[in-house]
Order: structure tokens, then C-alpha cells, then sequence
């Protein structure tokens, strides 16, 4: 009986190479389209969701380690690679690991948000810092505007995240046996 070439290590190295490269393609690409400093860290994200399937989730941790460093070094804006760093890379990661360990749908819903609004208050301070920006600069009309973009952000990552377990539908019916076909 012939051997599985899907877990070969050589397999393995090179599809997460593919991916990595493919993600810090999508964070350098931040520098080049100014309006993608939240979509195209989202887009390097997903890309893990192909490692997750088809290796585990240790790999894609790895995968998402290397594309962490090379996308602070690389990408142009610094506040995307935060983004990536602090929620995007690893969230399809730990969704699939959510979605198998609790049973519970509601407690689901309920630490998918919690792990959002704290990445999110973690990626505006941070980036506030590295960016020395002012407080005051925060107002607008009277209103405090992290708190009008979190609220947006947790609708933006609500579809977020039902776009992710699409993408994986989708990967699974009607990507994956065209892509590995070859090897099973």
C-alpha cells in the first residue's frame, strides 16, 4: 500500500511556502493599495485556512509565524502588519479550533468576539503608539471614534467570518480536487 504524498515533509514544506509567500504578497500589497490596510491582511489570513485542511493546525501556526515577521519587515503599512499580526493571521486558525473543541454555538459566537474586541483594542493601541498619533486627534463631531470603528469592526467581522467558513465550503466541494487530485 502506497503512502499518502499529501504527508510527505516535502509536501508539506512546499505548500507552506506557497502560502506564506502568498500572504506576505497580500501584506506587501498593502503599501501599493492604500484602501487595503483591513481587507488584504483578511485575504493573507484566509490563505491559512488551505494549511489548516489539508496539514493541521500546528503548520498553519507556523506558516502564519514566518508570514508574521516577514510581513512586519516587508509590508508597507505598518498598521496592516499589525492588523495580520494581531488578529487576521491566526484567527482561521483558531476558528477552526473553536469550531471543533465547543459544542456550544452561542459560546462560540461569544469567544470569537471576546478574541476580536481584544485583538482590536490591542492593534489600535499599538498602533496608536507606533504611530505616535495624538489623542485628540480621535474626536470627531463630539464623538470618540474607536468606539464607532469598534462597533463597525465587530459587523465587518461578523461577515468576516462567515466569509472564512464559506471560503472553506467552497475550497472543499469545489477547489481542493482540482488542486490535489493528482496526489490522492
Amino acid at each position: 500500500m502506497k503512502k499518502n504524498p499529501l504527508r510527505k515533509l516535502p509536501f508539506k514544506i512546499a505548500l507552506c511556502a506557497v502560502i506564506a509567500a502568498l500572504s506576505v504578497i497580500m501584506l506587501m500589497l498593502t503599501s501599493v493599495i492604500p484602501f487595503g490596510t483591513y481587507a488584504l491582511p483578511g485575504f493573507a489570513g484566509a490563505f491559512l485556512v488551505i494549511v489548516v485542511i489539508e496539514l493541521n493546525a500546528k503548520w498553519a501556526l507556523g506558516v502564519y509565524a514566518v508570514t508574521s515577521l516577514l510581513g512586519f519587515f516587508l509590508a508597507g503599512d505598518k498598521e496592516a502588519a499589525v492588523c495580520y499580526i494581531l488578529l487576521l493571521g491566526y484567527y482561521p486558525v483558531l476558528k477552526n479550533l473553536i469550531e471543533q473543541k465547543v459544542k456550544l454555538r452561542l459560546l462560540r459566537i461569544i469567544l470569537k468576539f471576546a478574541v476580536f474586541n481584544a485583538a482590536a483594542v490591542g492593534t489600535f493601541y499599538i498602533t496608536t503608539l507606533l504611530l505616535a498619533i495624538p489623542a485628540d486627534e480621535y474626536t470627531l463631531f463630539g464623538i470618540y471614534m474607536p468606539l464607532a470603528f469598534l462597533a463597525a469592526g465587530n459587523l465587518v467581522f461578523l461577515l468576516y467570518d462567515l466569509a472564512l467558513t464559506q471560503s472553506v465550503v467552497f475550497y472543499v466541494r469545489k477547489i481542493r480536487g482540482r488542486i490535489f487530485s493528482e496526489f490522492r
